[in-house]
């Protein structure tokens, strides 16, 4: 889907640019500064304005990063359950073959530690099962 047509997807929506941000970033990758010009223009705002929303959220990047993503929930209630003890053992693992990202809630408090691949969520995760599931991503 082109940037023209996921925008006129949302022109009619109230508050747009979220959903269209969400779009193009899923579509594309990234969102660089020609799509944040492109939106701007499309939706009437200054470039100031849409760039200050993009660098606000953490989902959206300004590049393109290839590699698969496994978001590693560091919250309080995952750390209650050891969390932190198997970041090392992550890192290890993924290497440079896939970005983790920490991430402060996923919603599955009781059954941390958690971790989510694209729309894949992963509970009650040891090191061990943390370790094969990013040797699978």
């Amino acid at each position: 889907m082109s940037l023209d047509a996921i925008i006129e997807r949302h022109r009619g929506r109230e508050g747009p640019l979220l959903p269209i941000l969400h779009d193009v970033q899923a579509t594309v990758g990234c969102i660089d500064t020609a799509a944040e010009a492109a939106i701007a223009a499309a939706l009437n705002l200054s470039r100031a304005e849409v760039h200050g929303v993009v660098s606000f959220y953490h989902d959206f990047t300004a590049t393109a990063d290839p590699r698969p993503c496994l978001e590693l929930c560091r919250a309080e209630a995952c750390q209650a359950r050891g969390v932190e003890a198997m970041v090392a053992a992550a890192e290890a693992a993924a290497g440079d073959r896939v970005r983790l990202k920490p991430v402060y809630c996923l919603g599955l408090c009781s059954v941390g530690p958690n971790a989510r691949i694209g729309d894949t969520l992963h509970a009650r995760l040891d090191e061990a099962s943390l370790v094969a599931l990013i040797g699978q991503a």
